[in-house]
């Protein structure tokens, strides 16, 4: 379980970056749209499952309401899945 969400996260990290500095820059610099359209729904689903593995994980190794906070906010924060990997996610 822990190499699907490590993988996930990872995924999710790369599709956010994707989504933000290369898709919604082109969509409002040159009003094009169509990246945002191709990157949006894998990163949700992707989002969605990095969130469904946090709450997994909490239940299964026993984090404490903090941890669990701080590793499903990363999420949220350009490189932060890439973070949470390599300080809680490689020592389960």
């Amino acid at each position: 379980m822990i190499n699907i969400y490590r993988l996930t996260a990872f995924l999710e990290g790369i599709s956010y970056i994707l989504l933000l500095f290369i898709a919604v820059p082109i969509k409002y610099l040159l009003n094009e749209a169509l990246y945002v359209k191709i990157l949006g729904m894998p990163h949700g689903i992707l989002f969605i499952l990095y969130i469904l593995f946090s709450i997994i994980a909490k239940i299964k190794y026993n984090w404490n309401f903090r941890k669990f906070l701080v590793i499903s906010i990363a999420s949220l924060v350009p490189f932060g899945t890439f973070y949470i990997d390599k300080k809680y996610l490689t020592k389960l």
